[in-house]
């Protein structure tokens, strides 16, 4: 349904301690769609790599907060198994080390780990992140709006998970949110706001 929807990619929660999630989920999901599958757990050890790349993941997820020095490391063994790497990060300095450790794609989660509460964080970041890499806006994307205003700053793509997961009729919404990616907001970033286009 997401695929036949728009979805560029499908992101499976297989963390089972504290989302209930299994590998198992994601490898139904790889047999479901061919778009590409991203790998949402807390990977932290190298064993994780090679698990997901036998799972199927096209692509896996690394948190710079996680990884710490370890992130450039983990981040050329995923490339080394033929997986992509979101790199998160939730503020400009963690941003920051994912460049300078080489990310491609770079994840700016908006919710706060400390007090949980979302922001525009993703916007703030993006005139940060050169036009080159990808940037994706993560956590509390929920209306057509919201993906307008992000696109206007120059993000790239928007990881939506609760509003999919809860709305009535998932495909419908997902439809509405890739649409609004292509179309220009109603509130036109300010002067200095938004990534240049090389």
């Amino acid at each position: 349904m997401y695929e036949s929807a728009g979805a560029a990619a499908m992101s499976v929660l297989t963390d089972e301690r504290y989302f209930g999630g299994s590998l198992d989920d994601l490898k139904e999901a790889r047999a479901a769609c061919s778009i590409p599958v991203l790998r949402k757990d807390f990977i932290i050890d190298e064993w994780q790599l090679e698990e997901s790349a036998a799972a199927g993941a096209d692509a896996v997820l690394l948190i710079v907060l996680a990884l710490g020095d370890q992130l450039e490391h983990m981040l050329h063994g995923a490339r080394d198994r033929g997986l992509e790497a979101l790199v998160e990060a939730h503020t400009e300095e963690q941003a920051a080390r994912a460049l300078d450790a080489g990310a491609d794609i770079i994840g700016i989660n908006n919710r706060d780990l400390t007090t949980y509460v979302v922001g525009p964080t993703a916007i703030g970041i993006a005139p940060l992140i050169p036009a080159d890499r990808v940037l994706v806006s993560e956590s509390g994307i929920r209306t057509p709006e919201h993906v307008r205003v992000l696109a206007e700053r120059g993000v790239d793509a928007a990881l939506v998970g609760e509003a999919l997961m809860t709305a009535a009729d998932p495909g419908a919404l997902l439809r509405q949110l890739v649409q609004a990616g292509r179309e220009p907001s109603e509130s036109p970033p300010r002067l200095g706001e938004g990534r240049r286009r090389g």
